[in-house]
């Protein structure tokens, strides 16, 4: 038979050698052409009396298969979207666990198999690269696994982070493998494993050089022609013999509930039907679990939470940094050599990412010692790495090798793109610009790494306004993902070209933003933030705004994250904002809260030992600071818990939508990926556009004028919201 996305080929004693290689992909994927080759090979593998056995391997050198493609599945998955009845969908989905018990079973009944009357062919798997989801599915449902030596190779099940369980009998063969907490770990977490681990879990049976792979496997399928799973023989018990009724397994089952709650605050459905999948499972027959794992799959897969998920942090995301908003008219640009201008915190992490990334690095500074200490930041992540194992002495001497501290412009004449990180001061920056254009080619882009000043206005400093461009990073920079690119009035298409390919070189997430105060992040992120410093004036207690951050998904509490940004910037940038817009200044209510903390206590955040929250100079856990009741002090009836959650909410959604309507990011995806990815907003809801949608534009503008009635018109939606309200519109075209 004629595959398009398999080769197979039979050998002299029938074994055949199963080739999964999808053409023109980069990265073998279960998509509907594979699913299609697949279980025809397996009907062909069960009925042929030419095949005794199996061998199953990839292709592509970079990796062995990498799970389901993610967009069928934002579709419903295989002919999800066309089949009328749930019925009907429910089988559609169920296809996967189908095919790879049939796989394993070589078509015969769990009956025959546990009463000795029938064996399956011997299917082993030949890992040559990383296995996950789906991938790693097929791997488990082989008789015996073979992983290439190589502790970069991945092996997991991720599905967990786009709102899904594994869904291919993950749930349960990796139990009956490795046992119940170590299943639980994998698939509620979705962190991928090394083979070393996998076998010391007894997932996986062999490690061997990548090019032993195949011919192992086929050793050990010529000899074994009868085999049976484990958990299809008489007397299967668990690793442990964590039977049903084995009080350590229910132990398990009760501590990994209340665990798994502490820490999702019930907003993940996906990790509690995951340990539902655990638990159901191993109270029933195999095949039966199968369809437990299904039916939680189904139920999520038509979820809007998990659609949204999907949609956001999977198909928009990789859209976003493929280059979806590049200029088709500009070809490839080369980035060997970057200038970055200022060596403080943002300039040390923008070095560090670019060397990296893999380009040379031009640390400029006005002294030394500055330049010398920015590149310090970058050998004290590298040597941490090394002394983790995560990376050799030898790549890291290469990495800072790429750095070159410099106080000298002239260093800077041959690089191919300039990022200015220097202090957030006009002045300054034009200073700057101006003693740069000196020394640079005439064909070099020019990024201001500004987090708040317009781009146009900063280009006026500059000859080649065209080549001007913003590129805003968020702190810290080697571990945050989200760059904003901001073309200013005059940026032309390589400017813009320019700073996408360099997003990409360093593997971060763009959204391109309208040239304003503040772009997006600094537009929604003060307003959310001055909420919490009004609740505090107001009286609600500190501890109830920080835990209704927390359970509804946020990292870190609006106080925490005052505290790290530190309240003396808050109150420079409230002074530098009010200095600008003169007499059309409006208040925003937390100007006297500042001078409090700042002026009178000198509570400046982290930094100074203590803000919102005392910071212990023994380096102990951090805790709020009680003396705020001194100055603000609670009021007797405080919120509710769900009353406090809507307010942070609402105040990142409206001022979120408020950009949107304004045009700052002008799609629903741009706005969603720069909320996930910049402060932090809960990735369950797929970001503030998606969780609108699935509550509804008109819900969402009913509950904002409510609560602009309690609390004031900051909470007013836009007109454009109440517009598309009107006309029962959707952000997302398509039903989420």
């Amino acid at each position: 038979m004629t595959y398009t996305t398999l080769k197979v080929e039979i050998d002299a004693d029938g074994i055949a050698l199963v080739t999964i290689d999808l053409p023109g992909q980069s990265m073998n994927v279960w998509n509907e052409e594979l699913m299609t080759d697949f279980s025809a090979f397996v009907e062909d593998f069960c009925k042929s009396d030419k095949i005794r056995g199996a061998v199953i391997t990839s292709g592509k050198a970079s990796g062995f298969l990498a799970g389901a493609d993610l967009r069928m599945l934002g579709r419903g998955g295989p002919s999800g979207a066309k089949t009328p009845s749930k019925q009907e969908q429910f089988e559609a989905v169920f296809g996967l666990n189908r095919m790879l018990r049939k796989l394993e079973t070589s078509g015969h009944s769990a009956k025959a198999l546990l009463n000795g009357d029938a064996h399956a062919k011997p299917v082993a798997a030949a890992v040559n690269g990383l296995a996950l989801g789906g991938g790693l599915e097929l791997v488990l449902a082989c008789h015996h696994r073979i992983v290439a030596d190589d502790p970069k190779v991945q092996l997991g099940v991720p599905e967990v982070q786009v709102g899904l369980l594994p869904g291919g009998g993950g749930t349960q063969r990796l139990p009956r493998l490795g046992g119940l907490q170590n299943a639980a770990l994998l698939a509620t977490q979705g962190q991928p494993i090394d083979p070393a681990t996998a076998l010391g879990q007894g997932i996986i049976q062999e490690i061997a050089p990548r090019e032993q792979l195949v011919a192992k496997a086929k050793a050990w399928v010529k000899a074994n022609p009868k085999v049976t799973q484990p958990w299809d023989r008489k007397g299967f018990k668990y690793p442990g013999g964590a039977g049903p009724m084995n009080p350590g397994a229910l132990q398990f089952h009760m501590a990994s509930n209340a665990m798994a709650q502490r820490e999702t605050n019930h907003n993940y459905p996906a990790v509690q039907y995951i340990l539902s999948c655990l638990y159901e499972g191993s109270i029933v027959p195999f095949d039966t679990a199968l369809r437990i794992e299904s039916k939680y799959f189904f139920k999520l897969l038509t979820s809007a939470q998990t659609r949204n998920m999907i949609r956001t942090l999977f198909i928009n995301k990789q859209a976003a940094e493929k280059g979806e908003q590049r200029p088709k008219s500009v070809g490839k640009l080369q980035i060997k050599k970057i200038g970055v201008l200022g060596a403080g915190m943002m300039g040390a992490g923008i070095a560090y990412v670019s060397a990296k990334g893999g380009a040379e690095v031009v640390l400029l500074d006005r002294e030394t010692a500055f330049a010398e200490k920015g590149k310090a930041y970058s050998k004290g992540i590298v040597d941490k790495a090394v002394g983790r194992g995560k990376l050799t002495q030898e790549k890291a001497d290469e990495l800072l090798a790429r750095i070159k501290p410099t106080t000298k412009f002239e260093d800077l004449k041959d690089v191919d793109l300039i990022i200015e990180a220097v202090f957030e001061d006009p002045e300054i920056k034009a200073e700057v610009i101006k003693k740069t254009e000196t020394v640079i080619r005439k064909d070099v882009i020019f990024a201001s790494n500004t987090s708040t000043l317009p781009i146009t206005g900063l280009a006026k400093n500059s000859e080649r306004p065209d080549q001007f461009i913003g590129v805003h990073f968020f702190s810290p920079v080697d571990k945050m993902p989200l760059v904003e690119i901001i073309p200013g009035g005059r940026s032309g298409d390589k400017a813009l070209a320019m700073a996408l390919d360099y997003v990409g070189m360093i593997r971060k997430t763009p959204i391109v933003v309208k040239d304003t105060r503040g772009f997006y992040t600094n537009r929604v992120v003060p307003p959310y933030l001055n909420e919490a410093m009004l609740m505090v004036k107001e009286g609600v207690k500190p501890a109830l705004i920080e835990n209704a951050a927390k359970s509804l998904g946020l990292p870190v509490g609006p106080l925490a994250l005052i505290d790290e940004t530190s309240l003396d910037l808050g109150k420079r940038i409230m002074e530098a904002t009010k200095k600008e817009l003169g007499k059309d200044y409006r208040p925003t209510g937390v100007e006297d809260l500042l001078n409090v903390m700042v002026d009178k206590l000198e509570r400046l955040g982290r930094k100074s030992g203590g803000g919102f929250y005392e910071y212990p100079s023994d380096g102990s856990k951090k805790y709020l600071w009680q003396g705020i009741a001194e100055y603000f002090p609670p009021t007797k009836d405080q919120p509710s818990l769900e009353e406090t959650k809507e307010r942070i909410l609402y105040a990142q959604l409206i001022p979120a939508a408020q950009c949107y309507a304004d045009g700052i990011v002008s799609d629903p995806q741009s706005a969603d990926l720069g909320a996930i990815f910049g402060w932090g907003f809960p990735p369950w809801t797929g970001g503030p556009m998606s969780h609108i949608d699935t509550i509804g534009i008109e819900a969402f503008v009913r509950k904002a004028e409510n609560l602009a009635q309690k609390y004031g018109p900051r909470f007013n939606p836009p007109q454009k919201f109440r517009d598309m309200a009107a006309k029962k519109e959707r952000l997302y075209k398509a039903a989420a």
